[in-house]
């Protein structure tokens, strides 16, 4: 049951075969001559049982290490331990000085058992709504943070996340490329297909963005079709090719979406942020003064500004010919 309850908190199925197994063997194995007549064997077998058990409940509990709870790790080792007690009456135990056939011998051990069973009874019940506990938390917390649209940051958790790099960036000194992204006619989407459609357009966008991203880049859905992406050491070349891939992905993807002919674009504004320059407010403002840029020279395009803070409006710098020329193509 207890292996049963570890599949089923980390989402899996019950298996029927395996709940009931270890009493089948048992109530098999004890129609057997050998196993009737036999007190070690009986134990032996028993214990194989018991051991099996903890150590699969371990293994279910280990596989799903990838959710952050601190109080799996303590279950794991417990159930494991639990299992190697009862493993030490097994024929494994020959190799060791002393003999498991002597009554002293199975006084002790059986203290030991049962002190042991009573303590990890207790034990391993706290740890166990620890982990729920914990699991209640985390959801909380992930909610608050995550755009349940979308499944990326909200507004909330992009600015966390970006604040925690610009600190990685005045270590490293790294260039780091900011965009602001706004779909192209989103509202004319919604009037033509529905809030279904232009819900899957906006998931559409942030797995597209997502994909083309590296480990240390951020991107967050700041409201409405408006998203945020952050790439860390990319200069002004290497944050436009990227935010060029982004967008004619998005433009393919979206171009049908569920039998429908939708043909999305995105129009993004980029500014590149050096280490003394990574003001994130200033950068965000900058942004979407290249995005308003790109909205004025027809949209699917993206603009880039210089970082420099300059009086009135922030200084536009077009982008190359080559690719004003391939915008004006798509």
């Amino acid at each position: 049951m207890t292996w049963s309850g570890a599949r089923v908190f980390d989402g899996r199925e019950i298996e029927p075969v395996y709940l009931v197994g270890g009493a089948v063997v048992w109530i098999l194995a004890c129609r057997a001559p050998f196993i009737v007549d036999s007190l070690d064997a009986k134990v032996l077998l028993s214990s194989g049982i018991i051991t099996a058990y903890a150590w699969s409940t371990a293994y279910e509990f280990w596989r799903g290490r990838g959710e952050p709870l601190v109080s799996r790790w303590p279950a794991i080792f417990m159930l494991f331990a639990h299992g190697a007690l009862f493993l030490l009456r097994t024929p494994l135990a020959q190799v060791l000085p002393w003999s498991p056939t002597s009554q002293v011998f199975n006084s002790v051990w059986l203290t030991v058992l049962s002190f042991e069973a009573l303590l990890f009874t207790i034990a391993i019940a706290f740890i166990l709504l620890a982990m729920a506990k914990e699991r209640t938390e985390l959801r909380h917390k992930t909610a608050a943070l995550i755009d349940l649209l979308t499944g990326i940051a909200n507004r909330r958790a992009f600015l966390e996340e970006v604040m925690a790099l610009s600190k990685r960036q005045e270590t490293e000194g790294r260039p780091v490329a900011v965009l602001l992204a706004d779909l192209d006619h989103f509202k004319s989407i919604n009037d033509r297909f529905g809030h279904a459609v232009d819900d899957r357009v906006l998931q559409i966008f942030a797995a597209a963005a997502g994909a083309k991203l590296g480990p240390y880049d951020l991107i967050g859905h700041l409201g409405g079709e408006e998203f945020a992406i952050v790439l860390y050491d990319s200069g002004r070349d290497k944050g436009l090719a990227i935010a060029e891939r982004i967008r004619l992905s998005f433009e393919t993807i979206s171009a049908d979406v569920d039998g429908r002919p939708i043909g999305g674009t995105v129009s993004m504004g980029m500014v590149i942020a050096e280490a003394d320059l990574f003001d994130i407010p200033g950068l965000l403002a900058q942004a979407d003064e290249a995005l308003y840029c790109a909205k004025e020279r027809g949209r699917n395009r993206v603009e880039v500004v210089s970082p420099q803070q300059v009086p009135g409006r922030a200084q536009r710098h077009p982008m190359p010919a080559a690719t004003a020329v391939a915008h004006s193509a798509a």
